[in-house]
């Protein structure tokens, strides 16, 4: 059973919604404000499969939630709100909402557009690519230019961090705590210096100049085609 969080301060909106979406065999749990949502989150992420989330709360915002949400989880959010607005509308979207729905809304239509957001979240992206490299996180293969290459364990752990977060630069100590125990040995600062020479000299052009890695001085590195 799909189980939905419910965002939501207007009663009238809980009682109806929850009511329709219990009878298309939805469980759906209602919190009417930032802090509960927040704190009923934090408690049970791994319990939730989809958020409605309403813009306009009584302690607060649905931005903030769905900021929380994308920072530190991988649910999905869809935005219900009566902010017909175009600025609310671009900053659910900039944030990382899913889809956005303005109030009155069709129940079937909230339907159809919630299965969509689950389909598409159930159909993880199994190719990850950077330029002229592509991992096929199933099979575990790395290929450059079509053809494969061979990575250490920690080498393939380095690439994945970066193929999941493009054009975000990471620090070195978050790259450490990623990678820490890939390899079931320690890393410290130089080694970590080392394994990114070793993986430059395996999927660069030139490790000398790399194109796809850049050292982002006194920050960390970050994964981008091209400067």
């Amino acid at each position: 059973m799909t189980r939905i969080l419910l965002v939501e301060d207007d009663t009238e909106i809980i009682k109806n919604l929850t009511k329709f979406l219990q009878e298309e065999g939805f469980w759906v749990k209602a919190v009417s404000g930032q802090k509960e949502a927040l704190e009923y989150i934090g408690r049970r992420e791994q319990e939730i499969d989809l958020i409605l989330l309403d813009v306009s709360l009584p302690d607060g915002n649905g931005f903030a939630v769905c900021a929380a949400v994308k920072a530190n989880t991988k649910i999905p959010v869809i935005f219900l709100t009566a902010s017909g607005d175009e600025y609310s509308t671009v900053t659910g979207l900039d944030m990382g909402a899913d889809d956005y729905i303005p109030k009155p809304f069709r129940p079937r239509e909230l339907i159809s557009r919630m299965k969509n957001v689950l389909r598409r979240r159930s159909r993880p992206n199994v190719v990850l690519s950077l330029g002229d490299i592509a991992m096929d996180v199933l099979s575990g293969t790395v290929t450059k230019a079509g053809k494969e290459i061979l990575l250490s364990a920690l080498e393939y752990r380095l690439l994945l961090i970066f193929l999941n977060n493009p054009g975000i630069v990471l620090s070195r100590n978050r790259l450490l705590e990623e990678i820490w125990d890939a390899a079931g040995e320690y890393v410290n600062d130089n080694t970590l210096t080392v394994y990114i020479k070793r993986l430059r000299e395996k999927i660069e052009n030139d490790p000398q100049n790399p194109n796809l890695i850049h050292t982002v001085r006194g920050m960390g590195y970050r994964a981008q085609e091209g400067e």
